[in-house]
């Protein structure tokens, strides 16, 4: 029994074949779409009532066998499977089972149904590119006014999409931008403010019917035509400043940040130490520059109460001068005036601040200090000059010496004339007497006595007239000496 039903089988195709034609002149088709993934069913014509066995075919080159009502006949995938009893169901279509079906119905007369199935799918995805552009951090995307601005839109569907262009102006309605049936791109070259608004790319699958849309909202910013207005009012009566800024006729409205950078903050410079003597006075200096607008100064007492300002009075006087300010406290106390004092300069921008210390100190007796110097001083001259007489009496001799102008490398040795002829005969008495003159230290007017011969020793500094003068006096004196001695020798014994 299978065997010649497969026997027949292609004579039935043949069959098929000339009835396709027939059933194709005579216009009986149906048109069904399905989605790619998806479930669908196609029914065998358009017949209610009772239906006999049918048998589904694959119209390709040539029929191809899917499914019978018979149960002799296993479905070509099991994918495949009928409903109702008549239609054919399809699970999980897919991209190849796009074509052409036929139902063949054998009932009291054989009839054939024939079915064009289009398999669609997406759009899934459309992706919108709108080039030099920034964008904010909630995704709006802004240009500039004046600039080029590119817009592309695309999407994956089968068959590809029909994608267009929507615009829609604030308050405005929607406008179309025309359309393409793969893939749509435009340029704006001269981007102004009537174009700022939301643009929408719509991506239609025709054959599905299917849409897909993304809306972009582009903003167009352009600054203000004008420089920033801004200005600075100084409350009366206070040290408050209020700095305002405008800068009008641009989109979006600007955000204003507001830097301190470098000048109108008062800067300070002072002494960082000052001394006072008890009951003396003093006067600490404190300098402004660089304040605008111009600071107040003020004088505080202390680091541990800073809000206590001095107030002039009997012992404080304050003076100022454009930015230049001084105290001077009068009669100055150890125990009231001793510590920190505060200048401080405040203007709108800022405060500084700049500390100085008084120190406070008993006055000292300068006379008392400058006689003991001096009494010191004398002391360590006399103790030096005592000991050096004591160790050294004939180093105080040279310097005696040296202070009288005298040279003791100038020596003459003068002889009486009358005893000449005697000196020969004295010579090793004279020769002794020589070794112990060299053992000794002699006086510069020392006169050695030997017998009638006698030895002087003048001491020269090479002034020859006082030369000459010296050697006549010695002679004089040489002669009374002999006078003595001969007088003396002629006394009894």
């Amino acid at each position: 029994m299978a065997a010649g039903v497969r026997a027949s089988q292609p004579q039935v195709l043949v069959c098929l074949g000339v009835l396709l034609a027939r059933w194709v002149a005579a216009g009986l088709e149906a048109l069904v779409v399905g989605e790619v993934h998806e479930n669908i069913t196609l029914h065998c014509g358009n017949v209610s009532g009772p239906r006999g066995p049918v048998t589904w075919y694959r119209n390709d080159s040539e029929p191809v066998f899917l499914l019978s009502s018979n149960s002799s006949f296993p479905p070509a995938e099991p994918r495949f499977s009928l409903a109702d009893a008549s239609s054919l169901h399809i699970k999980a279509l897919r991209p190849r089972d796009e074509g052409n079906y036929t139902c063949r119905e054998a009932l009291n007369e054989t009839r054939w149904f024939r079915v064009w199935l289009q398999v669609a799918s997406g759009p899934y995805e459309v992706e919108v590119n709108i080039s030099s552009t920034g964008r904010l951090p909630n995704g709006t995307v802004y240009a500039a006014k004046g600039s080029q601005v590119d817009f592309s839109c695309s999407s994956s569907s089968w068959p590809p999409p029909m994608v267009e262009w929507q615009f829609q102006a604030p308050d405005s309605s929607t406008e179309p931008f025309g359309n393409n049936l793969t893939v749509s791109s435009f340029t704006l070259l001269l981007m102004s403010q009537n174009l700022q608004g939301n643009y929408t790319c719509l991506a239609t699958n025709l054959r599905s019917g299917r849409q897909r849309k993304v809306t972009t909202e582009l903003l167009v910013y352009f600054p203000p035509p004008s420089a920033p207005h801004c200005q600075a009012e100084m409350s009366q009566g206070s040290l408050t400043l209020q700095l305002t800024c405008r800068w009008d006729g641009g989109y979006p409205d600007p955000d204003f940040l507001w830097t301190e950078e470098p000048g109108g903050r008062p800067s300070l410079l002072s002494e960082p130490m000052k001394t006072c003597f008890v009951g003396g006075n003093v006067t600490l200096t404190c300098q402004v520059s660089g304040a605008y607008p111009p600071a107040k100064i003020l004088w505080l007492r202390n680091l541990t109460q800073p809000e206590v300002v001095i107030r002039p009075n009997g012992r404080y006087l304050i003076t100022q001068n454009s930015q230049s300010s001084t105290l001077t406290i009068r009669n100055c106390s150890q125990a009231l005036d001793e510590g920190y004092y505060v200048c401080r300069a405040e203007n709108p921008v800022g405060v500084r601040e700049v500390d100085i210390w008084l120190s406070v100190k008993e006055p000292l007796n300068i006379g008392g200090i400058v006689g003991t110097i001096v009494s010191l001083l004398l002391l360590g001259l006399a103790i030096i000059s005592g000991l050096m007489l004591y160790y050294s009496p004939v180093f105080c001799w040279k310097v005696g010496n040296t202070f009288r102008g005298q040279d003791m490398g100038d020596v003459m040795v003068l002889v009486d004339s009358e005893e000449e002829e005697e000196v020969e005969e004295e010579d090793a008495e004279e020769e002794e007497e020589e070794e112990e003159a060299n053992e000794r230290e002699e006086s510069p007017e020392e006169i050695c006595k030997h017998g009638r011969i006698h030895r002087v020793t003048a001491l020269v500094n090479g002034n020859v007239d006082w030369m000459g003068n010296g050697l006549q006096a010695l002679q004089d004196d040489s002669s009374e000496e002999q006078s003595d001695i001969l007088q003396e020798e002629d006394r009894p014994v």
